[in-house]
């Protein structure tokens, strides 16, 4: 791999995120038109998922962190009783935290390349 070649691990992920960031953008918009609680704060998460992806196919190394947050995030907010959804969210989360976390990401976000 060169230091220019994205690998397609960062690619994929980096499109989910996009993907599930403007779908539950669209998903949720109703609610901030119908002023219902916590729509904005809804609104906003999404956003930033959708951010993460979108700077991290930019080779933004804190774009990465971002995206390992937001997932964290999901994943804290599944510790609530009842739990539904904690263990799908835990392997999501342990999925995008070992590609995100891989040698060959890390290179790419460095920009660096190995011989």
């Amino acid at each position: 791999m060169t230091s220019n070649s994205r690998p397609i691990s960062i690619t994929v992920v980096a499109w989910i995120f996009i993907a599930v960031g403007v779908i539950a953008f669209v998903w949720n918009f109703p609610g901030v038109l119908q002023l219902q609680k916590g729509a904005f704060a809804i609104e906003l998460v999404e956003l930033i998922g959708l951010t993460a992806g979108i700077f991290m196919l930019r080779r933004q190394n804190w774009a990465r962190w971002l995206a390992l947050a937001w997932a964290a995030f999901h994943l804290i907010i599944t510790l609530v009783p009842p739990f539904h959804g904690l263990a799908v969210h835990l392997i999501i989360f342990a999925g995008i935290a070992v590609l995100l976390l891989r040698a060959d990401a890390s290179r790419y976000f460095r920009g660096t390349e190995t011989l």
